[in-house]
């Protein structure tokens, strides 16, 4: 079964957000000691396929701490507090495809990117990701497999 993005709405009635309105994220570009970036390769759509940092959808009335607890927690296996992490800058993405793989409704994300540091990051979700790799800002520009808006964090 595929997760609605954000939370306890039916897949349907998130379908009809998607469909009406922009969802706003966070991405976390989360760094080792090495400074290599962690990427998962995504087990849905949108980006189903593709190398992409994790991330999450904040739910209504969510606060941005809370939301990202819970969406550290969700995509990291722990919850990490936001007043660790660095904020990055706002980013729009759109994709063709939705979470569903409905025809016709794409997915619009206003985008808080957060960078953080890890160094333990034993037990990685696996239900957006099927595995998980660091990796160089030098690979992450040039791997062919790398979407774009994750590419993007780190060719400014």
């Amino acid at each position: 079964m595929t997760a609605a993005p954000g939370g306890p709405l039916p897949a349907q009635e998130w379908l009809e957000v998607i469909a009406r309105a922009p969802l706003v994220s966070m991405d976390l570009l989360v760094r080792d000691a090495q400074q290599r970036v962690l990427v998962g390769l995504r087990r849905n759509e949108p980006a189903l396929g593709t190398w992409f940092v994790p991330g999450g959808a904040i739910r209504k009335n969510e606060t941005l701490d809370a939301a990202f607890a819970r969406i550290t927690y969700a995509e990291l296996g722990r919850s990490l507090a936001r007043r660790d992490a660095r904020f990055v800058g706002v980013f729009e993405h759109h994709y063709p495809t939705n979470f569903l793989g409905a025809p016709g409704i794409g997915t619009h994300y206003i985008v808080l990117a957060h960078e953080l540091h890890s160094a333990s990051l034993d037990r990685l979700p696996r239900e957006q990701h099927g595995e998980y790799r660091w990796m160089s800002e030098f690979e992450l520009r040039e791997h062919p497999q790398v979407h774009p808006y994750t590419r993007a964090y780190f060719s400014r």
